[in-house]
């Protein structure tokens, strides 16, 4: 050992140096509790959930615990062939119901037949106020879905939707007219123009659809409505500064009664 560490140069008591530093069983225990519930999750929302709880503990060493338990997910980076940009007459939302984004989402049974999913965000505080499963939709069905919204939410300014048949229809367009609400196309072959709803429907996806079968329309509506309470009211959202949607909405909607 003397001979090794002299012609390594290195201090002896640095080899035979054994850490004091316990094995933090405890909060590995918790990591791995959360991302198996949680498998979407990632270091930081796993930081920011023990943070509610109250561990005192810093986002490195989660990061190094969470990779030492290989718990890190591996995503493909996507392929981006074309630059794309929003259009210049669009601006950032300053408040709730002012504009929403809307789109389709596309799952099945176990028996395999098909479910469509409409799904619908609000861009300001990241608050979803329906993900509603139907075998078939027509614009008939998106207005019925969007009044039982409405009445709870309120009615927004504009809604962002792609140019679907459902979204231009004649029903859709006479509530629009009627409720005086702007209905803002996409650009065709342009989804980034609806990029909020998009991000929204691949959290959807992974964190929901990915996760569950569905062995009936009733239980894709349970399931999916428990996700969707959940990600409003206790999941952790990046660009809101790691807060959930409900708590946006309420300072929003405290300011707005001030």
């Amino acid at each position: 050992m003397r001979k090794a560490c002299a012609a390594l140069r290195i201090d002896r008591s640095l080899y035979t140096y054994k850490s004091k530093r316990g094995d933090q069983a405890a909060l590995k225990h918790r990591i791995k509790e959360i991302c198996e519930t949680r498998v979407r999750f990632g270091y930081r929302r796993v930081h920011v959930m023990l943070q509610w709880e109250g561990w005192t503990v810093n986002q490195k060493r989660i990061r190094r615990l969470y990779n030492e338990m290989d718990l890190q997910l591996r995503n493909k980076t996507p392929k981006r062939r074309v630059k794309a940009k929003l259009r210049d007459d669009r601006c950032e939302a300053t408040h709730t119901n002012q504009v929403w984004a809307m789109d389709f989402v596309h799952d099945q049974l176990v028996t395999g037949r098909k479910l469509r999913i409409l799904t619908i965000v609000d861009t300001f505080s990241r608050y979803s106020p329906a993900t509603d499963p139907r075998f078939s939709y027509k614009g008939e069905d998106v207005v019925r879905t969007l009044e039982e919204v409405c009445r709870e939410v309120g009615y927004p300014q504009t809604i962002r939707v792609d140019n679907g048949s459902e979204f231009i229809s004649r029903d859709m367009d006479l509530w629009a007219y009627s409720n005086d609400v702007i209905l803002d196309f996409s650009r065709p072959g342009k989804p980034t123009d609806n990029a909020f709803i998009e991000r929204f429907n691949g959290s959807f996806r992974s964190e929901c659809l990915n996760a569950h079968w569905f062995m009936s329309l009733d239980d894709a509506r349970q399931k999916l409505d428990a996700w969707r309470r959940d990600y409003n009211t206790v999941r952790p959202h990046s660009a809101i500064g790691n807060n959930p949607p409900i708590s946006l909405l309420n300072c929003s909607e405290g300011a707005t009664a001030l």
